[in-house]
């Protein structure tokens, strides 16, 4: 593009290619301090992405718990945190974004499964803790998808 990135199509993109800018030596030297307003402007992309990061990793623990603890009271807190955590994507994702989180679901999956593990122990369930896929079971799509939940595998063999 030659005026770069838009504000409004695609935030995170826009914070770094204007961090870009203000680094280059073609812009006029006036006082203005381009190297500190680069960095709070290339920092604003990045708090960005890594509240993306957040909630996919907030989702896919949650997720993990709904599809694997046999425990029913906090199945809507569960359910009511993804649908806020996916909420905030919508807000939030932009193409670029999209593309950061298929590059790093498996390391994302990673914590969340762990958060997950972590939590289920807390209550005593170890044998749901380690029932959790190594490789994240929920597609990018499913877990960004509002009002998709998996289906509990205890209410499988029921």
């Amino acid at each position: 593009m030659p005026d770069g990135p838009r504000y409004g199509d695609d935030f995170y993109t826009w914070t770094q290619y204007q961090a870009e800018v203000l680094r280059s030596p073609h812009v006029s030297d006036n006082g203005f301090d381009r190297e500190h307003v680069a960095e709070e402007i290339e920092y604003l992309g990045k708090s960005e992405r890594d509240a993306v990061r957040r909630q996919i990793r907030r989702i896919t623990e949650h997720l993990l718990k709904l599809a694997y603890s046999p425990a029913a009271q906090p199945r809507f807190d569960w359910m009511h945190s993804i649908a806020d955590a996916r909420s905030v994507l919508e807000d939030k994702l932009s193409p670029t974004l999209w593309r950061d989180i298929e590059a790093t679901l498996t390391k994302l999956y990673e914590d969340g499964r762990r958060h997950a593990a972590s939590a289920l122990r807390t209550f005593s369930e170890e044998t749901a803790a380690n029932a959790f896929p190594v490789v994240c079971p929920f597609s990018l799509d499913e877990i960004c998808q509002q009002d998709w939940y998996p289906i509990s595998s205890e209410k499988d063999t029921e």
